[in-house]
């Protein structure tokens, strides 16, 4: 099944509402991913990719935490008010940075950006794991992640081919204005919560705490595995985000083309997931992680080496490919190991070790791009990625086991003998 029957027509109106507010969420992080990088240098002088970057590092900062909040708040006040409370704090995004006066604007603009992600991209994808099976988490997941890229790709596109008509700032960005205010309102009107639908594969056991739900991803072996290669998956977006338009535009390539390099990679990676989400269901987890971190690294290579447009779109594709296998394959992992009604936490505290990735790799693609330039950068961020898939290798549990069936072995085992 995919949904549960019970009043199957409003389950479905609902997941078309969780579904569109996603959209929503990632078209509001479309819109910097192409113009911001070069909004940098040409508005306000910066030409170090260090400095560049410190709008991602800020954005994964807050998002991170978000991330971690807004699991906390799932679980202790429900889904619905997180996700209201993300939208409230996008509304002002589009408004710091249309009226930016120096960079430092930009810079708070993507810290509540960063707030505005966390919140209501956890809120949306812990509505829909509550809507669906327990068994189809990678499809439930898998549908969040590609409406969500989807809308990133459509307005990475969108946007840098109104930047070469339009301002760069003005117009795309009240766009978003437009985008989050619809949020606020079709989270308030609309969409309900769906806490109580858990409450079916609650068991005796007794709910953990927060702070359990952050030790276990410390200590066990998938929940380890999934953290780290979240974060370097992180590492990667953050490479691409940062310093890809720089990149291209040193080589002399049209802001067009840039779009479209820009925009092929979470497009690739929006519908990849529908893919990728029903595959980790049948044939596990870990193969697609392992295998989605050695394209990731083989799509970084490929865009370092490149020095055409067929090059560049080819080594966006595969890179997209790539963080398609890894993305809702690793959120319906983790949501497989956790307990039903500290799930929310789990994923959050998932979603803070993984978005921790665009700080890291702020630091480590703009540090290095500025040492020894943007091709060798590239190369270090790719080698990041393969540790990363022999890692998963060699330390994640060979055989997922759902909190489900842990529950039913320790049952067993505390049950008296016969």
């Amino acid at each position: 099944m995919w949904v549960s029957e019970t009043n199957p027509p409003v389950r479905r109106v609902q997941i078309v509402l969780l579904l569109v507010l996603t959209t929503f969420v990632g078209a509001m992080w479309g819109l910097e991913r192409t113009t911001i990088p070069l909004i940098a240098e040409d508005e306000f002088g910066i030409t170090s990719s260090a400095v560049t970057l410190s709008f991602v590092a800020g954005f994964g900062v807050t998002k991170a935490f978000a991330n971690l909040v807004a699991g906390g708040l799932m679980d202790r006040i429900g889904r619905r008010r997180v996700l209201l409370l993300g939208w409230l704090i996008g509304v002002p995004v589009p408004l710091l940075i249309v009226w930016a006066p120096s960079w430092e604007w930009v810079i708070v603009a993507n810290l509540l950006l960063g707030a505005n992600q966390g919140l209501v991209w956890t809120a949306t994808i812990m509505m829909m794991m509550d809507h669906f099976d327990p068994r189809r988490r990678g499809l439930s997941t898998g549908l969040v992640e590609f409406v969500g890229y989807t809308g990133v790709a459509g307005l990475t596109f969108a946007t840098g081919f109104l930047a070469t008509t339009l301002s760069p700032r003005q117009i795309p960005f009240l766009i978003g204005l437009a985008l989050a205010v619809v949020g606020v309102i079709v989270s308030l009107v609309f969409v309900r919560e769906t806490m109580q639908r858990v409450q079916a594969e609650v068991s005796t056991h007794a709910k953990p705490s927060f702070r359990q739900a952050f030790a276990d991803a410390a200590r066990d072996r998938t929940l380890q595995s999934c953290a780290q290669a979240g974060l370097v998956t992180k590492i990667n977006d953050a490479a691409v985000w940062g310093l890809l338009p720089l990149f291209l535009a040193s080589q002399g390539v049209g802001i067009v083309q840039i779009a479209i390099v820009a925009a092929v990679y979470p497009q690739v990676w929006g519908v990849g997931q529908l893919a990728s989400g029903p595959l980790g269901d049948r044939i596990g987890r870990k193969p697609l992680i392992v295998w989605g971190l050695l394209l990731q690294a083989l799509g970084i290579w490929a865009l370092a080496a490149s020095g055409g447009m067929i090059e560049r779109v080819a080594g966006a594709a595969i890179l997209g490919a790539g963080t398609a296998a890894v993305y809702p394959t690793l959120i319906a992992a983790v949501g497989d190991r956790s307990h039903p009604l500290a799930r929310a936490s789990a994923v959050g505290v998932f979603r803070w070790y993984r978005d921790a990735g665009f700080v890291v790799g702020a630091l480590v693609a703009g540090g290095f791009a500025d040492l020894v330039g943007f091709r060798m950068a590239y190369v270090i961020v790719g080698s990041i990625s393969i540790a990363s898939a022999l890692f998963v290798a060699i330390r994640m549990a060979s055989r997922e086991i759902l909190w489900a069936d842990l529950h039913r072995a320790s049952t067993a085992d505390d049950a008296p003998p016969h």
